[in-house]
C-alpha cells in the first residue's frame, strides 16, 4: 500500500468516530421529531399514535397557511433582490473604482450582522414613532408616511428590505470573485466590437456566472425557509399574522402552547421543504460534473 493510501485510510479511521457521531445525532434526532408527529404529544412526549390528525390539524389552520404564504412571498423577493442588488454591486466594483476595498467592506459589513441585529436597526428605522417617518416630519412634511412595520400590507415587504439590505454583501463578494477570474482577453474584444459595458455584462459576463449565482441563491434559500429571528426581532410575526413563518409557528407552538406533536408535524413539513429546494440544485450540480466527466 503506497504511502498516500495509508495517510488517506488513516485519516478516515480517526474521522469514524466525529462522522458517526453527527451522522447518530442529525438523522437520530430528525427520525424522532417525525415519529412525534404522528403522536398527540404535548408538553412531553407520548407513544400514542394518531397518525396524520397532527398534519391535518396543521394544514387545517389559518395561522399556518398565512407562514407559508408570507415565507413564499418572502423568498422570492429576498432570493431575488439580492441577487440582483449583489449582481449590480459587484459589477460596480469591478470596474476597479477609487477605494474599491473601503466599499467592499461596507457593502459587506450588512452580511456580518445577525439578524437579530438587522430586523432591531430596521424596526427602529421603520417605526413611525422613532425612525425614518418622525424625522422626516419634524422637519416640516407632516403628510409622510414610511409605517410598514405596523402596515399588514407592507410589513412582508419591510421584512424583505432588511434582508436584502443584510443579504447582498454575499452575493456581491461571489459575484465579483467570479467576475474577476473572467479572461481580459474578452473585455478586450468586446471593446473592438464596440459593445456597450451593460450588454457585455448581460451576455457575457451573467451566463458564465451562473454557477456562482446558482450557490449564492441557494445559500440564500436556504436561509429563507428557517426564517425566524428577523421576524421576531422587527415585527414578532404582526400586524396580525401578516409576517408570520413556519418557523416562528413552530417556535410557539413548542414552547408557548406546549404542543410537540403539532410543532414537530410543522418541524418535518420544513425539512421536506429543504429537501424540495436543494434537490434540483443537487441534481443539476451531478448531471453537470457528468457532462464534464464525459467530456
Amino acid at each position: 500500500m503506497s504511502i498516500k493510501r495509508k495517510a488517506n485510510l488513516s485519516a478516515t479511521i480517526a474521522l469514524l468516530p466525529t462522522w458517526f457521531v453527527a451522522v447518530a445525532v442529525f438523522i437520530g434526532t430528525m427520525a424522532w421529531s417525525i415519529r412525534l408527529s404522528f403522536t398527540n404529544s404535548t408538553l412531553f412526549p407520548s407513544s400514542i399514535y394518531v397518525g396524520f390528525a397532527q398534519y391535518s390539524k396543521l394544514f387545517s389552520s389559518a395561522k399556518w397557511l398565512a407562514s407559508l404564504q408570507n415565507v413564499l412571498i418572502f423568498g422570492v423577493l429576498y432570493v431575488a433582490g439580492c441577487l440582483l442588488l449583489g449582481f449590480l454591486l459587484a459589477a460596480a466594483l469591478d470596474r476597479k473604482i477609487r477605494f474599491e476595498s473601503a466599499f467592499r467592506t461596507i457593502f459587506l459589513y450588512p452580511y456580518a450582522m445577525s439578524f437579530v441585529v438587522t430586523g432591531l436597526i430596521w424596526q427602529w428605522m421603520l417605526n413611525p414613532t422613532l425612525g425614518i417617518q418622525a424625522s422626516v416630519r419634524s422637519l416640516g412634511w407632516e403628510s409622510f408616511v414610511l409605517d410598514w412595520v405596523v402596515n399588514r400590507d407592507m410589513a412582508i415587504y419591510a421584512l424583505v428590505l432588511a434582508g436584502v439590505w443584510q443579504g447582498a454583501g454575499l452575493v456581491m463578494v461571489i459575484a465579483l470573485a467570479g467576475m474577476r477570474g473572467i479572461e481580459a482577453e474578452q473585455w478586450k474584444a468586446a471593446r473592438i466590437d464596440g459593445i456597450p459595458v451593460w450588454r457585455i455584462y448581460v451576455s457575457i459576463i451573467l451566463p458564465q456566472l451562473g454557477p456562482a449565482l446558482a450557490a449564492a441563491g441557494m445559500l440564500l434559500a436556504m436561509g429563507v425557509i428557517k426564517t425566524y429571528d428577523i421576524v421576531v426581532a422587527m415585527t414578532n410575526g404582526g400586524p396580525g399574522n401578516a409576517t408570520e413563518v413556519p418557523a416562528k409557528f413552530i417556535m410557539d407552538n413548542l414552547f408557548g402552547r406546549q404542543n410537540l406533536g403539532l410543532a414537530t408535524a410543522g418541524a418535518t413539513v420544513l425539512v421536506l421543504g429543504v429537501i424540495i429546494a436543494v434537490a434540483p440544485f443537487r441534481y443539476a450540480m451531478h448531471m453537470r460534473g457528468k457532462a464534464k466527466g464525459a467530456a
